[in-house]
């Protein structure tokens, strides 16, 4: 049946009204907490029909073992319930969830030496039969039903009233302290792993990659309200909270990994990081910096070249180019350098067609890109699992909007596990690149701090 869209006469913002679903069982909040031109939507998905996920290489459908591959079944059930969208909302029907680093490995035969020690699995997209979704900037609510797990009209009831009641959210307090954590690098040893890195690209394996350690904080801190932290006090504009009973996914990334609106393809990869300043002055002397950094520069390119490449494998002759080059983002803690390319697709391409060729993101594994996955193992201490993946959603009528997995906390068993990292090249100071990826995890250790004003 065809998918129901209603204008609701009721506004709250997405997150107050996700604060009343976020213990449901697989709810999921696609978060533009940084409201600005990527960040107009937030899309809040309930009470899914239809479950995949991959673990330890079995694909299973609403927990059943399937003979199809995980990518098979999903592009078999996108194309069963495809449905146009002519609202001009980005979505209003289709599957969220994600794509860890390690399903990726498959698409480039990447094995690995190390054991999995974070049980959950590879992937995970389900088919949503609610979608609540927050236009932040006309002030909008929209709800999209399809009638899988109930009458329309008593589900439309029951969320509007839901609506009308839902209690108001509160940011956390701000604090400048940061939790503990464990590393599984010391630092001696990530700064040898990244002057190992180095002597690859020396030696002419590689030309930049991304090096990155994994970080465990033991912590009784409720996820949701880790989450409610994180995104008002380090808004992102693709951030998002993932309930999946045993375990939650909790982003503030602030890199698009793939967009995708009627068969124009946008990816967006950054390379290049510095921290905010303290004042005015030290703040636009670091964005100036960063601005007029020749290696940050060369990284961006490197990997430009490489998407680029992975696109051109899907998209018309000749329309891959890029539309925007080297641009500096601000957020609340850090400068991103950031590069926009933009290419048409062939005509009739299956979306997982598109995520077989780009994924994972050169952004975050280097170039070439299977030499630098080969050498992330080889040197990583542990599987990245979620991290450096993506996560997001994939509509029926085709189009997909996708993030790259950093900035990124899973929590299970009372423990977070968070990673972090950076490109090498060349060029790279070791104890800068061991600095940089205790700025990118600052965010997320401050909004698990537990002290007595958290």
């Amino acid at each position: 049946m065809p998918t129901e869209l209603h204008q609701l006469d009721v506004y709250r913002p997405a997150e107050d009204i996700f604060e009343r679903y976020k213990n449901d069982p697989m709810a999921v909040f696609l978060d533009s907490s940084l409201v600005n031109d990527m960040g107009r939507w937030s899309v809040i998905g309930l009470r899914p029909y239809l479950t995949l996920k991959e673990q330890d290489g079995v694909c299973y459908q609403d927990g059943q073992p399937q003979t199809l591959p995980f990518e098979k079944l999903l592009q078999h059930y996108l194309d069963v319930y495809r449905e146009e969208n002519p609202s001009g909302l980005p979505l209003i029907a289709g599957a969220i969830g994600y794509f860890s680093y390690d399903f990726g490995r498959k698409y480039e035969q990447i094995k690995t030496c190390h054991p999995k020690k974070l049980d959950v699995p590879e992937a995970i997209f389900a088919f949503y039969d609610v979608l609540i979704l927050d236009d932040k900037k006309t002030k909008t609510l929209y709800v999209t039903l399809r009638g899988e797990t109930g009458v329309p009209n008593q589900l439309l009831e029951q969320i509007t009233s839901d609506i009308r009641s839902c209690a108001n959210y509160t940011v956390p307090k701000k604090h400048a302290q940061l939790a503990d954590f464990k590393p599984n690098f010391e630092k001696e040893d990530y700064k040898h792993a990244v002057d190992q890195v180095i002597s690859y690209i020396t030696e002419g394996d590689i030309y930049i990659m991304n090096m990155t350690q994994q970080m465990v904080i033991d912590s009784k801190k409720d996820p949701y309200e880790v989450y409610r932290y994180l995104r008002g006090h380090n808004p992102a504009p693709f951030s998002g909270f993932f309930q999946y009973g045993d375990f939650q996914v909790i982003s503030a990334s602030p890199e698009r990994f793939m967009l995708v609106r009627d068969g124009v393809v946008e990816t967006r990869p950054i390379k290049g990081t510095r921290k905010r300043g303290s004042t005015p002055e030290e703040d636009a002397a670091l964005r100036q910096e960063l601005e007029n950094s020749s290696k940050d520069h060369s990284e961006l390119l490197m990997i430009v070249d490489l998407e680029r490449n992975d696109l051109n494998h899907v998209c018309k002759p000749g329309s891959v180019q890029v539309t925007k080059h080297f641009a500096v983002e601000a957020y609340s803690t850090v400068f991103h350098l950031v590069t926009t390319i933009e290419g048409h697709l062939k005509d009739n391409l299956p979306i997982m067609d598109l995520i077989e060729a780009a994924f994972p993101g050169g952004s975050i594994t280097g170039a070439p890109k299977i030499r630098s996955m080969e050498i992330i193992d080889e040197l990583e201490h542990d599987r990245r699992n979620l991290y450096t993946g993506s996560m997001g959603y994939l509509s029926l009528d085709g189009d997909c909007d996708l993030n790259i997995i950093i900035r990124t906390a899973i929590h299970k068993d009372g423990q977070y596990h968070l990673g972090v990292g950076g490109g090498i090249t060349c060029e790279s100071d070791l104890e800068f690149e061991y600095e940089e990826t205790l700025q990118k995890a600052r965010a997320v250790l401050e909004a698990l701090w537990e002290g007595p004003d958290a």
